[in-house]
């Protein structure tokens, strides 16, 4: 894995983001507005999911 892979990977992470709210601005406020209700554990189980999900998926990948 080169410097430029970990650029790809990062410019591709910006993308995917940006498309929510530039598809549906009202949802993901909304989204935003719900989230502010969750408590912190709540939060920090959700992004260890999503964490691996994504290790998951890379190690798929990588294979």
């Amino acid at each position: 894995m080169s410097l430029n892979d970990i650029w790809l990977a990062l410019a591709m992470v910006l993308i995917v983001e940006g498309l929510m709210p530039f598809i549906s601005p009202k949802s993901w406020r909304r989204l935003f507005e719900q989230m502010l209700t969750l408590q912190d554990g709540q939060i920090r189980f959700f992004g260890l999911v999503v964490i691996a999900l994504g290790l998951g998926l890379l190690m798929l990948i990588a294979l």
